[in-house]
């Protein structure tokens, strides 16, 4: 029987050696494991000056503390470095079951440095590692990369982590992709991987894992289970999985439509879950280790001129991303473009966002049609968008700009064109327009890692279920808060929400399970971990830890020169209002984000002039070590 942290997997590419130590209990009643204890590696191991595509920067897998078990929606993992994107702190998640497969075989953390002297994968075999040669396989895509491996070790059953070519070529939106289809999408993660020449990761486990009071764990999860089944927007989640939610975010006047000029599409059902499932595209559900949804897709083009076609997804942020925001409705052209971002390993949001904002360059003639090499890129050309995401990929002509990201390809082709670069800290926005969403709003522009829904995500604003509405009452006092368009109380909310998601990555759990519904409560996440580890910890503890987490990653990005003019959102949403909103407060005013960000740090305890934590602050959390080396850098209030 396996412990259930798992042990902390060392492998260093350049001297092609492997080492495993035992993950220390205080840290794992610190930072809990996954995402918390990535961060906490990731600290360790780097300094304000680590280069994101050199081989210092680590790369670390962090399966969470209960993927592999019986608790439901558990099958997450973490991956966590250094942003060759942005240059600040990145954590991105993938599901499918490589997560499990790893802590069957004993590991909980991967951790990887250096760079190989060529192409390799990596081969897990029950926690014994071989560097196999990768230079056969380099420049394949993905599902062709995971049938080689598989081959190769001569097991079907394993699971392969791997890039494509966007990865190999160091597309800074590159993406790690489980499973075939399930991606760490956001940062270029891809990337760091293709900088160490380490084309994929294969694992196989054979063990299992023990909790420490196997009944009780079980208990815990049933009744996990049965409160996410009884959940009302359960039954929508798995019939037309996250697209499913497209309809009502459009009419709540949310939907970033043509570069986030249009918050609405007048024709978005052909985008939506329901239409998927309608016009037959839908083949089958597909669910991570232990989901009780299937909210994957797996959708097949059987005719017309993308017959053949066959990929996971797409969900909502690919249907919005190469759907409303480059004007597309053509359903079959959003499937195709999203298998071609799945198989050649990147991230649909940014990919789609690059192309949107070369429309908009195009049409403002800032781009011309000898730049694209001929292509005319217009608002609704499903076709042009499809050779684009290839071009990106590869590097081919102007993809080789946008493959750097928009706000280097804003800085390079110039003019106003920074204004419609729709980025915060480098990250392209996600699809939510937050002009229309005000935690949202607040949530994106702190987030560490860039302008995106999953470091907080704070669904329940909406008020489209009466969980979510009881959600916001706990949180706010009262239930009147759950109204995207308020702008009190949104910094208590993102703080509630960001503590309850850091301890839901941390323990492997999916963010449907806690803080898009809301059936796996923060009492019962610590039900779950006093069970696993036999260590009691309190819902207030469990909480804190999560507060923890999130404040050790902010430190990363102070030590790394951050300040509170980086906590900003992109210029278009903060200087420009949509036609679907034109009254006055649908937009993010700087003066009212200002207000929020001030709330935001009084509740953190963090410095308002710059945003830093106090000294105070980090050492009620237990993070002194942490304080020193911030103030031996000037970097503390």
């Amino acid at each position: 029987m396996r412990e259930i942290a798992g042990d902390i997997l060392y492998v260093d590419l350049s001297e092609r050696r492997a080492w495993r130590e035992p993950v220390l209990h205080e840290d794992i009643l610190n930072f809990l494991g996954g995402r918390g204890l990535n961060a906490h590696l990731l600290w360790k191991l780097t300094g304000p000056d680590t280069d994101p595509l050199g081989p210092d920067n680590p790369l670390i897998f962090g399966a969470g503390l209960l993927s592999g078990t019986e608790v439901p929606c558990s099958g997450r993992t973490t991956v966590t470095c250094r942003s060759p994107a942005t240059r600040w702190y990145l954590k991105t998640s993938g599901g499918g079951h490589w997560g499990g497969e790893l802590k069957f075989a004993g590991i909980g953390h991967l951790v990887i440095t250096g760079r190989a002297d060529h192409p390799v994968y990596l081969w897990i075999d029950d926690g014994r590692v071989e560097f196999r040669d990768a230079r056969p396989i380099w420049g394949k895509d993905v599902r062709e990369t995971d049938l080689s491996v598989k081959k190769d070790v001569g097991d079907e059953d394993i699971q392969v982590a791997a890039i494509g070519p966007a990865g190999e070529r160091l597309v800074k939106f590159a993406g790690i992709m489980f499973s075939v289809y399930n991606t760490a999408g956001r940062g270029g993660a891809g990337a760091v991987m293709g900088a160490k020449n380490l084309k994929a990761v294969a694992v196989r486990g054979t063990g299992a894992l023990r909790a420490a009071q196997p009944a009780r764990f079980h208990e815990a999860a049933v009744e996990c289970r049965e409160a996410l089944l009884a959940e009302s927007g359960g039954e929508g989640l798995a019939r037309y999985g996250t697209a499913g939610s497209v309809e009502a975010v459009n009419e709540l006047r949310a939907w970033a439509s043509y570069n986030f000029r249009r918050s609405r599409d007048e024709d978005v059902y052909p985008l939506s879950g329901q239409y998927l499932v309608e016009r037959g595209y839908l083949k089958r559900r597909v669910a991570c280790l232990a989901c009780v949804f299937g909210c994957h897709r797996y959708t097949e083009l059987t005719r017309g001129e993308f017959a053949g076609c066959y990929t996971g997804g797409p969900e909502l942020e690919t249907l919005g991303s190469f759907g409303s925001g480059c004007g597309v409705s053509d359903t079959e052209a959003v499937i195709k473009a999203n298998e071609l971002c799945n198989i050649l390993g990147m991230d649909t949001i940014s990919c789609g966002s690059v192309i949107a904002w070369t429309m908009e360059c195009y049409e403002k003639g800032l781009v011309s049609a000898r730049d694209l090499d001929g292509l005319d890129l217009r608002w609704g050309d499903a076709k042009a968008v499809i050779e684009m995401v290839r071009r990106i990929a590869y590097r081919e002509g102007f993809g080789d700009v946008l493959a750097e990201g928009v706000r280097a390809a804003a800085r390079q082709v110039g003019g106003d064109s920074y204004r419609w670069a729709v980025e915060a800290k480098g990250l392209e926005q996600s699809r939510v327009d937050t002009r229309s969403a005000k935690a949202y709003a607040l949530a994106f522009a702190v987030n560490p890692r860039g302008a995106d829904h999953l470091h907080t995500e704070t669904f329940a604003e909406f008020g489209l279920s009466p969980e979510g509405r009881a959600l916001i009452a706990r949180i706010t006092g009262d239930e009147k808060y759950a109204d995207p368009c308020m702008v009190e109380k949104r910094a208590e909310i993102v703080r509630w929400h960001e503590d309850c998601f850091a301890v839901t990555d941390a323990l492997g759990l999916c963010a449907f399970s806690s803080t898009a519904l809301y059936g796996v409560t923060p009492a019962r996440m610590a039900e779950l971990f006093s069970a696993a580890t036999g260590h009691e910890i309190s819902e207030e503890e469990i909480m804190r830890a999560g507060r923890r987490i999130v404040t050790l990653e902010k430190c990363f990005n102070v030590r790394a020169g951050a300040v509170r003019a980086d906590d900003c959102l992109p210029w278009r949403l903060m200087h420009e209002h949509t036609p679907d909103r034109p009254d006055p407060d649908a937009i993010n005013a700087p003066e009212e984000l200002d207000r929020m960000l001030d709330e935001y740090y009084s509740l953190h305890g963090w410095d308002l002039e710059t945003s830093w934590p106090t000294s105070e602050t980090l050492e009620s959390l237990g993070l002194g070590d942490v304080a020193r080396r911030l103030a031996a850098a000037g970097k503390l209030r």
